[in-house]
């Protein structure tokens, strides 16, 4: 997992990489214009000479990393434009010192033209033409936007953002297959921001340094970056570690990391890798109980009993996988026997008006031995004791009890069910204004990173958001961000899949004593990655929830390669 850090604490980790270890601000400057250098070398086919090249700089230090990227570039055969909005004189610092440099080099005219516009030149009609004129004549391979970086606070004003953006549009028209690199950030996106709150450029690919920012790793603000890469630029990592942040960027090596630690071994065998039992289905979704069992038996899970309500058991004989194991639901009976599962998933089309399966699911809660993870139907049955207790009071007494201690509880709504369990703002308790972070913006939560903290530290739970970038919740106050997944996983069934990835790889921690929330983390990002398989090979409007259960097959053989 990757710390995401603020704009604030990334200039702290600057400044105690040059103070604490000697390492000069401009060989970080030189290391990040290395770093884009080569993201653009690979994008063009792995050489840049020949190459035409146009890069809009700023005049900070964003436009330093474009001005050293321009004489890098140029050093290994491109042809460089260079447009600086602004004038060298009004620039200091390391980003002077790389901007006086590639003055000199555009003065012997070979394959280098710089270009210094002010706001008002650049806002003239004739310059602007003239511009797009040399560029309609002129081949161009890619174009480097490095004007504003972590120090940008939007919206864009003035003559800017209009110039930007005709001047974008424009490239976009007549360059169809041109690359398109954001230096750290797209221009118009603030840091710190989810959201964007003016126009922005649209790149191919960000290069972002040392470690992702919340318009890197949130959405909507994410969906603009396009390829996300985070180069090491030199900074060491325990001066990442010591920032306060605590939310987090998944990757690819959770993944791997946690497939290796579960891999099978020669005298591996069912009982070795755990035992995962699903309670789910009813009448009307009996689908949603073979989906998720399903999924488990695929998860690598040695064993997996799914429990279902006798009117639709032999529904789901005739559609669940063989090695299933299936087993009639009495929730008024002994619940001895779920004690031999090592997780248990419970919710997955079950009748959310069933009092005596509201019953069953409570008692399974209070008096867990298990982790237990809780999806769709089942989380009806604790919106009013969280609505209850919140913000007041410490939890919810079916959710944790004072002094003990339980295995973990993991919740999985989607925004609509979140909603629910937060409790409305006109029903909020004892008629309070909930705090801004809970207050909805038309149907949506207006902070999701802190809605989801709150949540699981009020309510010692691991709390999976679904929807864009699901969101992992720790009762510590850790939030992971997951960037894998696709709009295609927002169709019927996919939830369903989700619980039962869950199901099968909670069982499989549980018996190998490996860190639950680090696996909720890895399976949340392999189902994600599942779903962009899926969309590559069916397309989104035709991927399936049963598509991305079969395309984990792909997921762990690339993942396992690493």
């Amino acid at each position: 997992m990757q710390k995401v850090l603020t704009a604030a604490e990334m200039r702290e980790v600057d400044r105690l990489t040059t103070e604490r270890y000697g390492i000069p601000s401009i060989i970080l400057m030189e290391n990040a214009a290395h770093a884009v250098a080569r993201v653009i070398t690979e994008k063009l086919g792995g050489s840049v000479k020949g190459k035409r090249i146009l890069i809009l700089c700023g005049k900070g230090n964003n436009g330093g990393d474009g001005a050293a990227l321009a004489r890098i570039l140029w050093t290994n055969g491109a042809s460089i434009y260079l447009v600086l909005f602004g004038n060298v004189i009004e620039i200091k610092g390391d980003a002077r010192t790389n901007f006086d440099s590639v003055a000199t080099l555009a003065q012997t005219g070979y394959r280098f033209r710089f270009e210094q516009v002010n706001r008002d030149e650049a806002s003239s009609r004739d310059w602007f033409s003239e511009f797009i004129y040399d560029f309609a004549i002129t081949r161009i391979d890619a174009v480097v936007d490095s004007i504003f970086g972590t120090g940008f606070r939007g919206p864009l004003e003035g003559p800017m953002g209009p110039i930007l953006e005709t001047f974008w549009s424009n490239l976009n028209r007549r360059f169809h297959e041109i690359a398109l690199i954001s230096v750290d950030l797209p221009t118009g996106l603030g840091a710190d921001e989810s959201r964007p709150n003016s126009w922005h450029f649209f790149p191919d690919t960000t290069v972002t340094f040392t470690s992702p920012k919340a318009a890197n790793a949130l959405a909507p603000a994410s969906r603009f970056n396009g390829e996300l890469i985070v180069a090491s630029i030199g900074s060491p990592q325990e001066l990442i570690d010591e920032q306060p942040s605590q939310l987090y960027l998944a990757e690819r090596e959770d993944a791997a990391t946690w497939l290796e630690r579960t891999g099978f071994s020669s005298n591996s065998y069912k009982n070795k890798r755990g035992h995962a039992l699903l309670i789910a289905g009813s009448e009307n979704y009996a689908g949603a109980a073979v989906l998720a069992a399903n999924a488990a038996m695929r998860s690598g899970v040695g064993l997996v009993t799914l429990a279902c309500p006798a009117d639709t058991k032999t529904e789901i004989a005739s559609r669940i996988l063989p090695e299933v194991i299936l087993q009639t639901l009495d929730p008024t009976a002994d619940d001895s026997e779920l004690k031999n599962a090592d997780a248990i998933a419970v919710g997955c089309g079950l009748d959310a008006n069933n009092k005596a399966i509201e019953s069953f699911v409570r008692k399974l809660v209070e008096e867990r031995t298990t982790p237990v993870i809780v999806d769709a139907g089942a989380l009806w049955f604790f919106n009013a004791e969280i609505a209850e207790n919140h913000p007041d009071a410490k939890a919810s007494p079916l959710l944790r009890k004072e002094g003990s201690d339980l295995p973990p509880l993991i919740l999985t709504p989607h925004e609509g069910e979140f909603l629910r369990l937060l409790g409305d703002e006109e029903n909020h308790p004892v008629g309070e204004t909930p705090p801004p972070h809970l207050r909805k913006e038309g149907s949506k939560i207006k902070d999701r990173v802190a809605a989801v903290r709150e949540f699981a530290q009020t309510h010692d739970v691991i709390l999976v958001l679904k929807g864009e970038r699901v969101l992992i919740g720790h009762p510590d106050g850790r939030v992971v961000v997951n960037p894998t997944g696709n709009s295609g996983l927002g169709k019927a069934g996919n939830g369903d899949t989700l619980a039962g990835i869950l199901a099968g790889f909670v069982a499989q921690a549980a018996k190998m004593e490996i860190d639950i929330f680090e696996t909720v983390v890895a399976a949340v990002y392999i189902a994600g990655m599942a779903g962009d398989i899926a969309e590559k090979k069916f397309g989104k409007r035709v991927m399936t929830a049963s598509d991305v259960r079969e395309c984990l097959t792909e997921v762990f053989a690339e993942l396992e390669k690493d």
